[in-house]
């Protein structure tokens, strides 16, 4: 498999990160859906080189055909399965990137209100600000 060069990584992250906001997603949560750390998503996004083996992953991860990565650092466009579809696995934001963190809080709150019925209003604020800050650790929100 070819390889991008170097000097090309710059449009290439460029690229990886315009589709993973079109997605939606934290870096960690994309990563995380073909194998992938956290750190090699971030290493790719600002420019740098990532092994060989793991630009095939992040084709899969953008619903890009394998070799899009390399065709892209190589000046060209890169060739999308299907338009506005995800690859398996990846699940894409129906609500503002901005706005998932209330999004979650909210369906915490209503989620804790309808199965229980000793829980505090404070006992149920506690929880959904617990699972916020858990996501935004994980980088699954923002």
């Amino acid at each position: 498999m070819a390889t991008p060069k170097d000097q090309d990584l710059k449009r290439l992250a460029q690229y990886v990160t315009k589709r993973r906001h079109e997605f939606g997603m934290g870096r960690d949560a994309i990563a995380r859906t073909v194998g992938l750390a956290k750190g090699t998503w971030t290493r790719l996004e600002q420019g740098s080189p990532i092994r060989d083996v793991n630009y095939a992953k992040v084709d899969k991860a953008l619903s890009w055909a394998v070799g899009s990565c390399v065709s892209v650092a190589e000046g060209h466009e890169p060739v999308v399965l299907q338009e506005g579809e995800l690859a398996p696995g990846v699940v894409a934001a129906t609500v503002p990137v901005e706005d998932m963190g209330d999004a979650v809080r909210q369906s915490v709150e209503s989620a804790s209100i309808a199965v229980t019925n000793n829980l505090t209003a404070q006992e149920i604020r506690d929880l959904s600000a617990k699972v916020v800050e858990t996501l935004r650790e994980r980088g699954l929100i923002p």
